[in-house]
Parts: C-alpha cells; sequence; structure tokens
C-alpha cells in the first residue's frame, strides 16, 4: 500500500477512536505479529484498539472503504495463526472490550463483552454459585471472544460440551459496518441457525463485540482421581493400552466424567518435574479423571471407575484428598506447554481426533514420525473425547527444526483423518490447517462454505486466507488489495 494511502487511513482512524488508540509505529505492531504457534506470520501495518460497539463499526467501515484486510484479535493465544493477519491490513484488538455487562442468576446467563478473559468470567459469576463451562487450558489468558471464534474446548467439555454450546447470542458487526444480532435466549428459535455459523467461524464472517452466554451451575460435589499405568517388564507400551482401553471402559458403562485426561511417558515425567502436581516419573500412562454431580450419584461411580482401572491393571488409583490436592493436580495438566520448554524452549502442537478405540494406534504413530523427523513429542490430551494434542518440542537454533515440526504434525493430522477422525477438535483451522480441509471436505462442500462466507462478507475483508481453502495466495491478495476488480472477484475470499 502506498504510504500516502496508510497514513490517510491512519489520520481517518485516529479521527473516529482517538490517536492514543491507533497503533502504526514498527515498536507497536511488532507485538501483533504472532500469536501463540510457530507459523511465519505477516505483521499488520495498523492496530486499532476500539472501546465499543459503535466505535468497531466506524473502524470496519473506514477499512473497508480502503479496501483493507480487517483482522479481529483478543488475547493471541490461538495456536493456528487466526487472529494474526497473513495479508497486512488492520488488526481490531477488543482488549478494551472486556466488561462482564451482566449477570441473569436465575436465567443461568451473562452478558459479556468479547474482551473478557475467561476464567474472569467464572470468578465473576461464581457468587452466584455459576461459571462459564469452556475451559481450554489458556483459560487464565484467553478470552471469551476468542474462544467463540475458535470453538475452544478444554478438558471439561467432555460432559459440559465446547464453546458453541455455551454461546446464545452475538452482537455483531459486518463487513460492511452493519450491524447484526444472531442468536436468541429463547429455546428452540426458529430459522437457521446463524450464530452456530459464526461461532467457529475465526473473525471471517464478522467481528462480536457482545457476547450472551449460558452460565452452568457449580456441581455439589467433585471428585478428581490419578490413575496409575505401568508397562509389565515383558510388555513394552502394554501400560498405554491398558489407559486408553480403561477410557472406552468408562464410557462404555454409560459413566460420563467431566473430564478424563491422559499424559504418557515424556510428559509425565517433565510435568512433574516443573509443577510437582504429584504425578509418578515412573509411570507409562497415568489418566486424570473428574466426575462432578450429586454425592450420591457420584459414590457409586467412583466404585466402578475405581473396579474398571483395577480390571484394566492400574498400578494404583489416587483420590485427591481435599481441593488444593485437586488443584495441583489439574495445575500439572495445564501447565503441560510451560513444562515442555524445560525440554526445548519452542514446539508445534497439533489437536487431531481420533475414535477414543484408536487412540493407542495413533499415539504410537506420532511417536515414530517425532524419531523419523528427529524431535521429541509429548503426548498431553483430552483422552475421553480422542482430541490428540501431540507436543513436538523443538530448538529453532537447530538445522531446519521449524520445518521439521510442521512436516511432522501434518503426516500425524494425516494418521488422524485414516484413522476416521479429523484435523481439529479446538484450534480452529486458521491459516496453518486452512489447506487441509481438503482432506476431509469435496470441493462442492468447500464450494457452499465459500458461498455462506460471501453472504457475510461479499467483498472478502474479514479475517482473508484463514480458515477455507480458495484459488487466490495470500501474495495475490496483498497485491490486488484496494482494486475493485479482485474485490468483485472474492480474490480475499
Amino acid at each position: 500500500m502506498p504510504p500516502d494511502a496508510r497514513e490517510q487511513l491512519i489520520a481517518q482512524l485516529q479521527a473516529a477512536i482517538g490517536t492514543r488508540y491507533v497503533l502504526h509505529r514498527h515498536e507497536e505492531l511488532m507485538l501483533y505479529e504472532y500469536d501463540a504457534s510457530t507459523l511465519d506470520l505477516a505483521a499488520p501495518e495498523i492496530v486499532v484498539v476500539p472501546a465499543s460497539t459503535a466505535e468497531v463499526v466506524r473502524v470496519v467501515d473506514i477499512a473497508a472503504a480502503a479496501g483493507w484486510p480487517v483482522v479481529a484479535r483478543g488475547a493471541g493465544t490461538g495456536l493456528s495463526g487466526g487472529s494474526v493477519p497473513a495479508a497486512g491490513g488492520v488488526v481490531v484488538s477488543l482488549a478494551r472490550l472486556n466488561q462482564v455487562l451482566k449477570i441473569d442468576p436465575v436465567a443461568r446467563r451473562a452478558v459479556v463483552q468479547p474482551g473478557v478473559v475467561n476464567v474472569d468470567l467464572s470468578a465473576a459469576a461464581a457468587p452466584y454459585q455459576l461459571h462459564f463451562a469452556p475451559d481450554p487450558s489458556s483459560q487464565r489468558s484467553s478470552t471469551v471472544g476468542g474462544n467463540a471464534a475458535e470453538n475452544a474446548g478444554g478438558p471439561h467439555c467432555l460432559k459440559y460440551g465446547i464453546t458453541t454450546n455455551h454461546i446464545l447470542g452475538a452482537t455483531v458487526v459486518l463487513a460492511d459496518g452493519s450491524v447484526a444480532e444472531l442468536g436468541n435466549a429463547a429455546p428452540d428459535m426458529p430459522g437457521y441457525d446463524l450464530l452456530g455459523a459464526f461461532v467457529g467461524s475465526e473473525g471471517t464472517l464478522g467481528i462480536a463485540t457482545e457476547l450472551t452466554v449460558r452460565l452452568t451451575p457449580d456441581p455439589e460435589a467433585v471428585r478428581t482421581f490419578l490413575a496409575i499405568y505401568d508397562d509389565p517388564p515383558d510388555a513394552p507400551g502394554r501400560g498405554l493400552d491398558a489407559a486408553a482401553d480403561t477410557v472406552s471402559a468408562i464410557i462404555a458403562a454409560g459413566i460420563v466424567p467431566a473430564a478424563l485426561e491422559m499424559l504418557e511417558g515424556l510428559g509425565v515425567r517433565l510435568v512433574e518435574e516443573y509443577i510437582h502436581a504429584g504425578y509418578p516419573t515412573d509411570a507409562r500412562a497415568v489418566l486424570l479423571i473428574e466426575i462432578d454431580g450429586m454425592h450420591e450419584e457420584l459414590a457409586a461411580q467412583a466404585e466402578q471407575i475405581a473396579a474398571i482401572c483395577q480390571a484394566h491393571g492400574a498400578r494404583e488409583l489416587r483420590a485427591a484428598r481435599d481441593e488444593t490436592q485437586r488443584q495441583q493436580l489439574w495445575a500439572g495438566r495445564k501447565g503441560a506447554l510451560a513444562a515442555a520448554a524445560r525440554l526445548k524452549p519452542h514446539y508445534h502442537i497439533q489437536d487431531g481426533v481420533v475414535p477414543r478405540s484408536r487412540l493407542t494406534e495413533v499415539l504410537r504413530f506420532t511417536e515414530e514420525v517425532a524419531r523419523r523427523y528427529e524431535l521429541h513429542v509429548v503426548n498431553i490430551f483430552h483422552a475421553g473425547d480422542g482430541n490428540l494434542h501431540p507436543l513436538l518440542v523443538f530448538d529453532l537454533r537447530e538445522p531446519r527444526a521449524r520445518e521439521r515440526a510442521i512436516a511432522a504434525s501434518e503426516e500425524i493430522l494425516h494418521a488422524c483423518v485414516a484413522a476416521g477422525g479429523t484435523i481439529s477438535g479446538e484450534h480452529g483451522i486458521g491459516l496453518e490447517k486452512r489447506d487441509y480441509m481438503r482432506w476431509i471436505f469435496s470441493a462442492d462442500d468447500i464450494a457452499a462454505m465459500l458461498e455462506l462466507r460471501a453472504v457475510f462478507d461479499p467483498a472478502g475483508v474479514m479475517n482473508p486466507c484463514k480458515q477455507l481453502p480458495s484459488g487466490a495466495s495470500c501474495a495475490d491478495i496483498k497485491q490486488a488489495r484496494g482494486a475493485a476488480r479482485a474485490l468483485a472477484a472474492g480474490a480475499w475470499i
């Protein structure tokens, strides 16, 4: 973009929302060049930080009129490049839209702005014995808006569902600057589920400025267990099989735990050395099992779980003796990324999904792939719903380390799809897995999704290059920015 055009746009944005909230110097933009992934992405040309729906409308109006891409950003904790520009443009940071606007404890709902941090929403609801159920590992920093954009999950989505199950309505600024109200708090609302299309759309359909969310009652009781599995001397790997078989057996018995997580091998040791959560470092695998509900039903479930673990060869089943120990066990699980940095400073993480019956098969494949690419792999994941998180750790100072990690992760995702699974359970598609969508969707499927996207954003200015493959490269898009013919042809879709 010619310098004069950029300066003109900066001046327009400053007039619209204030000079302080329009960032354009190089040192100001550096923070917005990346998210929590290892992808090589582009820097924004301008970052704006509006404080209201009206200001977001003004920003989108100005950027779209100038033909610039618009990329919404929450806390930048995403793992697929969804909130980082792939072709420059204007990043709209939602950091100032960070208020819990209303809590209705009777209806068990809250109205929040998108910049509210996940765990802060639960803290605000706590006096009413309510909480926001989606709990990604990044919940102490990720925002509700980002969770909705990526349709985030977390350990407790096994029982309570992913983010889309907890979003009831959204105020959305569309690409033309108009404001749409999607969804409704009333149950069984007739008509097309446009809110369902919006949640998980990764900023490609519009920017949410308010969200109405469902709050979940705190359970009467919670019980948390650590099941420990060893490899017999004459059967290497059998401990991993036993842990995976336990997962399937618990679900088959009709028990749906609030959470059912697995850590294995290297991951157990790294987490324990870093967090001191109480995990045995010599275990082949451990299961973190949590059940919640009425006291009476938990006693029966705990007995069933103990019997199942014993039947499948668990060395020991430990029960958290109090809330402090429970929180420590969870600190280990949620501190896995930081723990892995003790081994190598950088990582590339995936989130493919497989049927529970194929867990060990794909886990062994991840180990084989890591060996082949000369990488370390740490497997810490949501076993209950088969959502794998192979964490490939490396050092960027080593030759082609990032390229090897990305190539290895691609093979792992191929294996997930071949096993009857899919390419993402909660991290989103973004730029990272955009072209992998062809593995699981036909050309007609993708065309239909592109048509839906065009209804919301005919000019293709909202987060271009993300989520869906298209015929245009990001380089083509960047060159075409501002050209009316390119916009009309949908080159930014």
